[in-house]
């Protein structure tokens, strides 16, 4: 495996496991510290993930778990007011609450991440755990939040962490 690729594997790899840490800190009451413990040194379950995860970016996900840990306040209010008029974020499933922090963390946190692609690595971590309209509303809500935090990124197609195009993702940055 090539270096970018590695590092594109390790880098999914970590947002998943952010996203499992921040499910894991809200259940249980978990400290950051301690749920990334414990998710960097946990085996995936394939039955859920659909495959065995790679080794992850230790500093990344470190910089997404407490990154969502010291401005949840923010990120939670910015996720409000991207949901539709009825909705709130409390109203949400844990999973889902989850990964929309860590995405708008990593929108707000990785400014040499093109917006389309975090927005498509959440939707795909979303489609992992829902069949339903999750992947959707992640979209929605990633896509709303990147035009305001990012202002002409979010419509970018630029490079990919892997090196690829950011338009093959098919309509990831786009609201659906």
């Amino acid at each position: 495996m090539s270096k970018s690729r590695s590092g594109y594997a390790k880098r999914r790899a970590s947002r998943l496991a952010a996203v499992q840490a921040l499910y894991q800190m809200e259940l249980s009451g978990a400290r950051a510290d301690d749920a990334i413990a414990d998710q960097a040194l946990r085996e995936p379950d394939p039955e859920t993930e659909g495959k065995v995860r790679a080794k992850i970016d230790q500093v990344f996900f470190g910089e997404l778990v407490r990154g969502v840990r010291d401005r949840r306040d923010d990120i939670d209010r910015m996720i409000d007011g991207a949901l539709m008029e009825d909705w709130a974020i409390a109203r949400l499933d844990a999973v889902l609450r989850a990964t929309l922090r860590a995405g708008v963390c990593e929108l707000l946190t990785k400014p040499e991440i093109d917006a389309p692609v975090i927005i498509n690595e959440y939707v795909e971590i979303a489609k992992s755990f829902f069949d339903g309209s999750e992947p959707k509303i992640t979209n929605g809500v990633l896509d709303r939040l990147a035009k305001i935090l990012r202002g002409g990124d979010a419509e970018k197609s630029g490079e990919t962490e892997n090196g690829g195009d950011a338009g093959n993702g098919g309509d990831a940055g786009q609201t659906g």
